[in-house]
């Protein structure tokens, strides 16, 4: 099994020479490249070893939550030199592969299932997300207009980014689907005067943001309704969704497509803020089973394709992979700021858990697959639109 691993420590130097690291072994055998390691991966025993080549990332992963693996110094590089490689394709077994098709039949996004998974992963508690987001307590993608934006300020980048692209204007309707704790309908009701509806399936979402409406005096603007999109009925002049769109699943892709297409006006406009890929790639086990139970990350062709099917007519597509991993290195600063009151909430399984998650999700943005798209769109063709994005890119004036 060492021997397995020694090769695959030559692989990644091969492939990434210029990196430090070395991988330590229970017994103190050792193998290193470059003088002094930015990163070292501890096996603390064989079985350790056995479950990483036998389940992959899935193994990985379980492995260090059980502190059977230790990384030492800097997890990016880790993870940078596992996607140079492509670790999780070239160890996952047939079986292990067989076992994620298992976990995702269990978790699929039917009505029945789905408040289950979006619980597990926004039901935490509303005390865990405020230690790592930002005042608006904005969970996605932000927008960095300048490098040295702050968080918040980011945040608030985004959803103006957001309100350009939809030519948001008083007085029209905004349906946001999967509106989390409410800042984009926030934003739009107090800037640019909308009566908007937002929709979740988190039970603390739903509470803590119809609250933060009524403290703001919003009330006769914007609600939030615990709803699933598919029960939705009426029509609305604008239709977003930011970060909701990975929980629908890969089955009910064109059923989500389909919705909006019945619940947004004719010429109106609609804008997809989602996690996903250029290509097809297997998904990540580990993550879907710990962090995000029914998720799938489509590919782009995936989401045109079935935008193509219904009538949609695509304006723009924009990737923001790099603020994306920005994003999340904020996050988990904050997080490591705030990790003892994590530990004392839970245990060390779920701050490892977390971290891992976190960290590998900044290196998937970075150096791997993973990509965000906003795609806007028409419902049929809209001859009165701008016929340049000079109104998005004009200089932000957020505050």
């Amino acid at each position: 099994m060492k021997t397995a691993f020694k090769k695959i420590a030559e692989m990644m130097h091969h492939s990434c020479p210029e990196e430090s690291f070395a991988f330590e072994f229970w017994d103190g055998d050792r193998i290193s490249f470059g003088k002094a390691p930015c990163v070292t991966l501890r096996f603390k025993n064989k079985e350790c070893v056995k479950k990483i080549m036998g389940s992959g990332y899935m193994g990985f992963g379980e492995s260090y939550m059980e502190r059977a693996l230790e990384i030492v110094g800097d997890m990016q590089r880790l993870f940078r030199l596992g996607f140079s490689i492509n670790f999780d394709e070239s160890t996952l077994s047939f079986l292990e592969k067989l076992r994620f098709i298992k976990i995702s039949l269990l978790n699929r996004d039917t009505l029945r299932r789905v408040p289950k998974n979006i619980s597990h992963h926004y039901d935490l508690g509303n005390e865990f997300y405020f230690l790592f987001l930002d005042e608006t307590m904005t969970y996605s993608c932000a927008y960095f207009n300048k490098e040295y934006d702050s968080l918040e300020q980011a945040q608030l980048n985004k959803y103006e980014h957001i309100s350009r692209k939809l030519l948001l204007k008083p007085g029209e309707s905004l349906l946001d689907i999967g509106c989390g704790w409410g800042g984009m309908l926030i934003y739009a009701a107090q800037k640019y005067g909308i009566n908007g509806v937002g929709i979740t399936l988190s039970k603390n979402q739903y509470e803590y943001t119809n609250r933060k409406i009524k403290e703001l005096g919003l009330e006769s603007q914007i609600k939030v309704t615990y709803q699933d999109y598919r029960e939705l009925s009426g029509k609305y002049d604008k239709v977003v969704s930011i970060g909701m769109f990975e929980h629908v699943g890969k089955k009910f892709i064109p059923v989500f497509i389909k919705k909006i297409s019945n619940l947004l006006k004719r010429e109106g406009l609609g804008l997809l803020h989602t996690i996903g890929k250029d290509t097809l790639s297997p998904g990540d086990p580990w993550t879907f089973k710990y962090i995000f139970p029914g998720a799938y990350l489509p590919c782009l062709a995936e989401i045109i394709r079935e935008m193509g099917k219904t009538g949609f007519s695509i304006l723009d597509v924009e990737n923001l992979r790099w603020h994306y991993a920005k994003t999340l290195e904020h996050w988990v600063e904050n997080y490591e700021l705030n990790v003892k009151k994590v530990r004392e909430m839970f245990d060390e399984a779920f701050v490892r858990q977390w971290r891992l998650f976190l960290n590998g999700s900044i290196a998937g943005f970075r150096y791997g697959n993973t990509r965000l798209f906003q795609i806007l769109f028409s419902n049929g063709i809209n001859n009165e639109l701008p016929p340049t994005r000079a109104h998005v890119y004009r200089e932000l004036l957020v505050s």
